[in-house]
C-alpha cells in the first residue's frame, strides 16, 4: 500500500510539475470562461443612467462582441473597406465622429473612410476592449463593446497622436451605431505610453 502512495505522490508531483504555467492573459480569460459557465446569476458591473434619471444595470457582456470590434479596428488599419462594410449593419447604421461628424448609412461610411483614409493615414493600436449588456424597457438586450486607442494621424507631413475612445452598439453580430470621442495625447503621456 505504501508503495502505491507514494508512486502516486511521485506521479502527480511530476505532472504538475511538468504542467506548463499559464500567461497572466490565458489564467485571466480562463476564468472569465468559469465564471460565465457558472450556473449563478449575472453579476451587475455598473449602471447606465437614462435620460429621466433612473439607472439601469449593467453587465459583462458577450466576449464575441469584442472579437467582433477587434476585427473591425484591423479591417481600419488594413483599409479593408469590404470588411468593415460587411460587419456595419444592413439597416439604419451610423456613426457619430469626434468632430460633430453624423454619417447615416454603409455607403456614406466608405465614401468618408475613403477620403479620410487618403488625407490621414490613420493607425490606431489598442489599449482596452470591454463588453457590457443591458435589458432596455422593450426587453431587448443591448450590447456594447467600449475600446480605447492610441490613433496615430499623419496630417501635412506631421504625425498627430491621439487618445480615442468608442463606443459600439452590436446587434445580430453587426455594429449598429458608434460613437468616437477623442483629445490629442500630450508629449508626456506619449512618452510614457512608449514606457
Amino acid at each position: 500500500m505504501k508503495k502505491v502512495f507514494i508512486i502516486l505522490l511521485a506521479v502527480t508531483l511530476f505532472v504538475a510539475c511538468n504542467e506548463t504555467k499559464k500567461s497572466d492573459g490565458e489564467a485571466h480569460a480562463a476564468m472569465i470562461e468559469s465564471t460565465m459557465k457558472s450556473d449563478s446569476a449575472p453579476q451587475q458591473i455598473g449602471y447606465q443612467i437614462s435620460d429621466k434619471g433612473e439607472k439601469i444595470s449593467l453587465y459583462g457582456g458577450d466576449m464575441a462582441a469584442v472579437s467582433l470590434w477587434e476585427t473591425y479596428i484591423k479591417a481600419h488599419n488594413e483599409r479593408d473597406l469590404e470588411t468593415i462594410a460587411a460587419l456595419n449593419a444592413e439597416k439604419d447604421f451610423v456613426a457619430y465622429g469626434p468632430n460633430a461628424e453624423v454619417i447615416k448609412g454603409t455607403e456614406a461610411h466608405m465614401a468618408f473612410l475613403t477620403t479620410w483614409f487618403e488625407q490621414t493615414n490613420p493607425t490606431w493600436t489598442t489599449k482596452f476592449l470591454i463588453t457590457n449588456m443591458y435589458t432596455d424597457k422593450e426587453g431587448k438586450v443591448q450590447q456594447w463593446v467600449t475600446s480605447g486607442h492610441d490613433l496615430t494621424l499623419t496630417v501635412e507631413g506631421e504625425e498627430v497622436k491621439l487618445n480615442q475612445v468608442h463606443d459600439g452598439l452590436i446587434v445580430d453580430g453587426k455594429i449598429k451605431m458608434f460613437t468616437v470621442n477623442e483629445r490629442v495625447m500630450v508629449q508626456e503621456q506619449e512618452e510614457k505610453a512608449k514606457e
